[in-house]
């Protein structure tokens, strides 16, 4: 085309090559975006119940401030951190031993990352080539895989489906995959459904894990928000170590979700390899900020409260739900309520979840996030803002007004 740069055809196939910006499809998220500024520009008299939500509202804790404040100040923080300070390992080794009592060499067995989404966007270049394969829990979060294509490597998704607990078939996946899968990523508890992992599911993944060689990475950013129970890490089953690492953040639990902080930890190994390619990705995070971290996995009472409050949120979320009609029902972990899409409303019939999302947000300004990967789910999430419980229950009451309106059937 006359309009094209001289460098259309220079993009990498990874992003379509030629063909890159061309496209039509428009991602769910964006979807999402310009609805609510459709109903937002129609109905600026109603307020918009957004749902959608993927982040905390609240900032960090005062200590955890302070402590960024006193160390901000300090000449010894300016310089590139690299790999990461010790002080922030030790932290994090002893977080693991306190929250779970997993033992942990902070010199070798664990490695700070800039956040949970480059830790695993990092990893496939450990270990993919060309024709190797991530197995990847869908509905989920991307990143390994987007990274398994860059580097010419293929995603065999698993859906999780209510009727297995949401957990993955791993006996179901063909002998030819798992013979050229070297990555297993999990996420639990699980990102958009709320289940936990179990210690006995743990044991068949490292089975699994150890009969057809595959490396487990398990995402852990939720960890800390387990409802049913203290919460579990990977590392607590036996074998665990031997077979892969477990990543985590402090966004999600420690409400520190601007501040880039995460930890890889399991086999030396594997942390050792991970450290080797981020150290040519970045230089670490801001010492400053991993001192600052360090103080906040020294205190997982902060924690605690913060699991309170979501737990709160959730419950009355599941009984505003159930009182127009979904089947709600607390989530093992995270701070969001996934619930089966309707089929219908009043004079309207839904093909998939996506429909149901658009609806909700054009006739009431009632915003969740649509999944279709595995049978049509919505997502609604509890970060949304308010200052109080007051306000919370305000915020229900409405939810349920508007959408009993919608006369929903399933």
């Amino acid at each position: 085309m006359a309009n094209d740069p001289w460098f259309q055809e220079l993009f990498a196939e990874r992003l379509g090559g030629a063909k890159y910006g061309k496209g039509t499809d428009i991602y769910k998220f964006e979807k999402i975006k310009r609805a609510k500024r459709a109903a937002l520009a129609a109905h600026p008299e109603r307020r918009l119940l957004d749902f959608g939500i993927g982040e905390n509202d609240d900032m960090a804790d005062p200590l955890v401030r302070d402590e960024l404040k006193r160390e901000v100040d300090k000449l010894e923080n300016r310089g590139y951190a690299d790999n990461g300070i010790a002080a922030f390992k030790e932290a994090a080794a002893g977080f693991m031993k306190r929250v779970f009592g997993v033992a942990l060499d902070p010199a070798t067995d664990v490695n700070h990352a800039i956040g949970s989404k480059p830790a695993l966007a990092i990893l496939p270049a450990a270990f993919i080539n060309p024709s190797d394969v991530t197995l990847m829990t869908v509905p989920g979060y991307p990143v390994a895989g987007t990274h398994t294509k860059y580097y010419g490597g293929e995603v065999y998704n698993l859906p999780l489906r209510e009727e297995n607990g949401f957990y993955p078939d791993l006996g179901g996946i063909p002998a030819d995959i798992r013979r050229r899968a070297k990555l297993l990523v999990l996420n639990y508890p699980n990102s958009p459904t709320g289940a936990v992992a179990t210690r006995d599911f743990y044991r068949q993944v490292i089975d699994f894990a150890r009969a057809n060689q595959i490396v487990v990475v398990q995402d852990a950013a939720h960890i800390l928000l387990s409802f049913d129970g203290p919460p579990l890490s990977f590392l607590q089953v036996d074998g665990a170590k031997e077979v892969g690492v477990e990543v985590h953040s402090l966004s999600k639990g420690f409400n520190m979700i601007g501040w880039r902080m995460a930890f890889v930890a399991g086999h030396p190994k594997i942390v050792q390899a991970f450290a080797d390619v981020k150290d040519n990705c970045d230089s670490g995070q801001f010492m400053a900020i991993q001192q600052a971290a360090r103080a906040a996995l020294e205190h997982p009472e902060i924690a605690d409260r913060i699991r309170e409050k979501y737990r709160r949120r959730l419950q009355k979320l599941v009984a505003a739900l159930t009182k127009v009609g979904f089947q709600a029902k607390m989530p093992g972990g995270t701070y969001f309520l996934y619930v089966r899409a309707p089929r219908a409303g009043d004079k309207q019939t839904f093909a998939n979840a996506e429909a149901v999302s658009q609806f909700l947000i054009q006739e009431q300004s009632v915003c969740c996030v649509p999944w279709d990967d595995a049978g049509p789910f919505l997502r609604f999430s509890v970060t949304y803002l308010a200052n109080d419980e007051k306000e919370e229950d305000e915020l229900m009451h409405e939810t349920i007004e508007r959408l009993a309106n919608l006369k929903l059937r399933w």
